[in-house]
Parts: structure tokens; C-alpha cells; sequence
């Protein structure tokens, strides 16, 4: 089983993503959907329990944030699968601004996110690594992790 953990600032595809590569496959979680950490935590156990495929669609900046997800998913036998959403803070707001006005995120939020974003490493207890980027066309590049990138 599988914990898939994003990881990036708001506006860079990553909700995009998911719908595309992991709609049909894996369940999403998500704070914007449920709201509560609270809710969060129920389905995410859920998840684990019932040995069912996830996602975590959040921004999940830090270490710290990001530790909570993979203990969980250690202590259940799930690999974890973190995908690093890299994009420049300008790329992200442009993007932002072309949104539905009811989902613009303020730019303060987005920068102050960039601001505390700390680079995953393996050392976290990911499985897997990969970094994630928006081709001009608009679709999405997936390349393995480098530490070095």
C-alpha cells in the first residue's frame, strides 16, 4: 500500500495532479475539502486501516508537518512516495491569479508557505522521491530525486 505526500506551494499543480495521475487509484486528503485536521485524521486512518491508496493534497512545508503522515504510514506497513512540486514563487502566483476568483489564494499565504518550505530528503523516511514540474505545455514532468537539483 501506498501514501503518496505532496509537498510545495499553494498554485503549483499539485490538486491538477492528482486528478490526473491519481483520481481513479488513490483516496484524497485534502484541508481545503475537509476542513479539520480533525476530519483529516479520521480518514486518514480510515486509509490505513482499510489498506487503501492515498494522497495528501496539502502543501506540507516542513519536516514537521510532513513526519505526522509518515509515521502513520510506517507504523501501518505503507510506503510513502513524496512528490516535491517545484516551482519559482512567480510561476505560482501567475498561476494563482488565472483561478476562479472564489479560489485565489492571497499572495501573502502563498509566500509566507514558500518561506517555511524546507527541502524533503530521504532522511525523513520517504521511499521514493520525485520532483515535479509544469512543462510549458502544460503538462507535468515527473524526474527522480537528485539531492543535487
Amino acid at each position: 500500500m501506498e501514501l503518496v505526500l505532496f509537498l510545495g506551494i499553494q498554485a503549483t499543480g499539485k490538486s491538477t495532479f492528482y486528478k490526473q495521475r491519481y483520481a481513479d487509484t488513490h483516496i484524497r486528503l485534502n484541508l481545503d475539502m475537509l476542513r479539520t485536521r480533525h476530519r483529516e485524521t479520521i480518514l486518514l486512518n480510515a486509509c490505513l486501516a482499510a489498506k487503501q491508496p492515498c494522497v495528501i493534497d496539502n502543501t506540507n512545508p516542513t519536516k514537521l508537518e510532513r513526519a505526522r503522515y509518515i509515521e502513520a504510514a510506517q507504523q501501518n506497513n505503507f510506503s510513502v512516495k513524496g512528490l516535491f512540486f517545484a516551482s519559482g514563487i512567480e510561476a505560482a502566483l501567475s498561476r494563482n491569479q488565472s483561478r476562479p476568483k472564489d479560489k485565489i489564494i492571497p499572495e501573502l499565504a502563498i509566500r509566507g508557505t514558500r518561506n517555511r518550505l524546507e527541502t524533503p530528503d530521504y532522511g525523513e523516511g520517504f521511499d521514493r522521491l520525485h520532483y515535479v514540474t509544469t512543462t510549458e505545455s502544460g503538462d507535468f514532468s515527473v524526474v527522480e530525486w537528485e539531492s543535487d537539483i
